[in-house]
């Protein structure tokens, strides 16, 4: 039997009603002992590591975990991570890029009901993520709902439903079937060399989101802000204004000011092309950096750590269109 680490960090999934609604209160051994069937699978070893509701993880947090990550793997042959759903694809994103090419699986999960009660999800979760995590796969992985979802690929698209985390742009890596994973064919990506661990990251990235009619100045608020990269969604395939309202003079400044800029698309799926229409090639005129069909989430998350890294915008421009764990479908020039 594999050696599986098991460690929680909070969330719905170990919650209890305490206070003001429901809060973390269940360790990790609690939560293990409500699935008696993991033992069958594999051998445990439990950790709390924290116990937050995941909407007040914060970048500082997914450092503390992919640190203790990084020092726990080599010792065992799999770790899952219990963590809340709020969050849990931004977490999951980010310890993506943080943790480098990984020989070894890394899931994270979490549940809509708590452990605690009678029909939860977490069981079938907690169970569905050991076996993934006693599989061969390596890399990050959100197991959620009988669904293996890329790290990077997963978003949280419903608030109550079991069914509430999609893989966006990209395939299932595949479904759990009773005790059994029945994987999707996947053509196999090449990564670049030399992704390592690197958890140094940049707070400093700002997601502004059009509507029609927003005034340019708001570029300004945010420049003097101290922000360093900003991320805009834009309109379909990443459109923006510059008519009446004229948003695309405005990133121009702070791209000339050395603020690195992202378009996307305020659109779930299929991503975005800022060179079908003139409302996007006028922005990639100006310097902004297109981001293709990654997710919200990742995006955050990469420029996140991009920016901790890089030491010019030209070098954010080359790691953002560097594809490191599949988050990204770069498009096929002809």
């Amino acid at each position: 039997m594999k050696n599986i680490l098991f460690i929680n960090t909070g969330g719905t999934i170990s919650s209890s009603a305490a206070g003001k609604g429901l809060t973390p209160t269940q360790s990790a051994a609690d939560i293990i002992s409500a699935v008696p069937e993991v033992k069958e699978i594999c051998n445990v070893e439990a950790m709390t590591l924290m116990s937050v509701d995941s909407t007040n993880i914060q970048p500082e947090e997914w450092v503390t975990i992919a640190r203790t990550v990084h020092e726990q793997l080599p010792s065992y042959d799999g770790i899952v991570i219990a963590h809340g759903t709020d969050t849990m694809a931004y977490t999951a994103s980010a310890l993506s890029f943080m943790l480098g090419a990984l020989d070894k699986p890394v899931v994270i999960t979490g549940s809509q009901v708590s452990v605690l009660a009678e029909y939860s999800d977490s069981r079938k979760n907690i169970k569905d993520s050991f076996l993934t995590a006693s599989s061969e796969l390596s890399g990050v992985f959100v197991v959620f709902n009988g669904k293996i979802i890329n790290g990077a690929r997963a978003s949280k698209v419903k608030t109550k439903s079991y069914d509430a985390f999609e893989s966006i742009n990209h395939p299932y890596i595949g479904y759990l079937d009773e005790d059994h994973i029945v994987y999707n064919e996947i053509e196999p990506s090449v990564y670049p060399e030399g992704h390592v661990y690197n958890d140094q990251y940049s707070p400093d990235v700002f997601l502004l989101k059009l509507i029609p009619g927003m005034r340019p100045d708001i570029f300004d608020a945010v420049r003097n802000l101290g922000y360093k990269g900003i991320i805009v969604e834009g309109f379909g395939l990443g459109g923006v204004p510059f008519k009446e309202i004229n948003l695309i003079d405005k990133i121009e400044e702070l791209v000339q000011d050395g603020i690195s800029i992202v378009v996307t698309t305020q659109c779930l799926y299929e991503g975005g092309d800022l060179t079908i229409y003139e409302v996007g090639q006028r922005a990639l005129e100006k310097g902004v950096i297109p981001c293709y069909d990654m997710t919200t989430e990742a995006l955050t998350t990469k420029m996140m750590w991009v920016l901790g890294q890089a030491n010019s915008p030209a070098e954010v421009a080359r790691m953002m269109a560097t594809n490191y764990v599949d988050e990204i479908t770069m498009p096929i020039l002809r």
